[in-house]
């Protein structure tokens, strides 16, 4: 009786999801198969999702490794942006466009009437995608940081892609030692940050994210 239920609920089940559940009335025990097969389909979902979501991840880091040995360097994507755009450079960075998988250079600046734009530059030919004002509440900071400054964000840039291709330069503008802060990529897809002094443009290693690392993996082994 209890193998007659089990094969009504599957040929009703076949019925319903276009035959797929057929195969589960050959065993006695009809309901642990059903589970196990469940379990199986739901185990082969939770990869095909996981495979997706590491394709998705590789996919943008692909795209921004192309983007990074594209013809317009951080620099150049600064200096196209300015023309579009006067003012001051506060920060310059390799991003997804919104709504798209597309990297682009998005660099803000400050202009002299304390407006925000970012500007967006294709990496590919520097031509400027188009441009928008944003709403920051650290003018005054970043006013105060850069004053007395000799080292822009172009120069800092420049002063960087010694160490490998930046994908990244911005100002920090927290704490007692201001400095422009820049992140490389190397040809074999290593990162590194790097900080850059506002008014010599030394380059000096940016120790502080490994210090948090460590102290990190020291709280997970206590």
């Amino acid at each position: 009786m209890k193998r007659n239920i089990v094969i009504a609920a599957v040929t009703a089940a076949a019925l319903i999801g276009g035959g797929t559940a057929t195969a589960l009335a050959t065993t006695e025990d009809g309901g642990g198969s059903a589970r196990q097969a469940a379990n199986t389909r739901l185990s082969d979902d939770d990869v095909r999702d996981g495979q997706d979501d590491r394709d998705d991840d590789n996919g943008r880091d692909d795209d921004a490794a192309r983007a990074a040995s594209g013809d317009v360097k951080a620099p150049e994507a600064i200096a196209s942006a300015l023309k579009h755009t006067s003012g001051t450079v506060v920060s310059a960075e390799l991003d997804d466009e919104d709504d798209s998988d597309k990297v682009i250079w998005k660099v803000d600046v400050l202009s002299g009437d304390n407006t925000w734009h970012s500007v967006s530059v294709d990496p590919s030919n520097g031509k400027v995608l188009g441009a928008q004002t944003d709403d920051e509440d650290d003018t005054a900071q970043v006013r105060a940081a850069l004053k007395g400054s000799s080292v822009t964000a172009e120069e800092a840039a420049k002063a960087a892609a010694g160490k490998g291709t930046v994908t990244s330069v911005g100002l920090d503008e927290d704490g007692k030692d201001k400095s422009w802060e820049a992140e490389t990529r190397t040809s074999g897809g290593a990162e590194q940050d790097w900080k850059i002094d506002l008014t010599t443009g030394k380059v000096t290693a940016d120790r502080s994210d490994d210090q948090g690392d460590d102290a990190d993996d020291a709280d997970d082994q206590d």
